[in-house]
């Protein structure tokens, strides 16, 4: 039963059609998530033209408010990002920023407009830093009001200043694989909770 939807952001700095690391995370993830009943989509970032700002439309020519009419329509956001210098890339922190604009956007009820939804955290790179970009991109969502599943994230690094990326594996470690089978499974049983019990408006 696909009752529920996902969108994945990939915030590779690689432009399609070239392999990322990103992006085959994601796909490990979406994958995951449609075994639990979710319908999935995906885009990458860089490929579109999304303005600096934190504004819900910067205008001339801003593609942010078609995706995200994409992450409204949906019922989970998945963040996925590399790690450039110990930190989320700059596409991931683009998104973060645009996301910020939605801090004063309500529904219909008054509840901030990305209530009810959830989100989860991929991380790929081969450098320190995995827990820490981690630790800032679910802030973020949870301060525009996404809802965080217990173990909602994964993330592979591979070991530091070498060359081997998350796409060079032959196979998923199989922590990575277990960490994702959790997150997905999770988010789910999260999002079909908060449908059946929606937050309350403000008084």
């Amino acid at each position: 039963m696909s009752d529920l939807t996902a969108i994945a952001l990939i915030c590779t700095l690689t432009p399609s059609p070239d392999p990322s690391s990103s992006e085959l995370m994601a796909r490990h993830v979406l994958d995951e998530l449609a075994k639990n009943g979710v319908q999935t989509s995906s885009a990458r970032v860089v490929d579109l033209d999304i303005k600096p700002g934190v504004e819900v439309d910067m205008g001339g020519g801003d593609e942010w408010p078609a995706l995200r009419d994409r992450i409204l329509a949906a019922d989970i956001l998945l963040l996925a990002t590399p790690i450039w210098m110990g930190h989320p890339c700059s596409i991931a922190q683009r998104v973060v920023e645009r996301l910020d604009a939605d801090l004063q956007e309500t529904d219909d009820q008054g509840r901030p407009i990305m209530y009810g939804r959830v989100g989860l955290v991929a991380v790929v790179g081969n450098e320190d830093g995995a827990h820490k970009v981690v630790a800032d991109m679910q802030q973020a969502l949870n301060d525009v009001g996404f809802s965080l599943p217990a173990q909602g994230s994964t993330y592979w690094v591979g070991e530091a200043m070498q060359t081997v990326d998350f796409k060079d594996l032959t196979e998923v470690p199989k922590n990575v694989a277990h960490s994702i089978t959790s997150m997905a499974r999770n988010a789910a049983h999260l999002s079909r909770q908060l449908r059946a019990a929606p937050y309350p408006a403000d008084e």
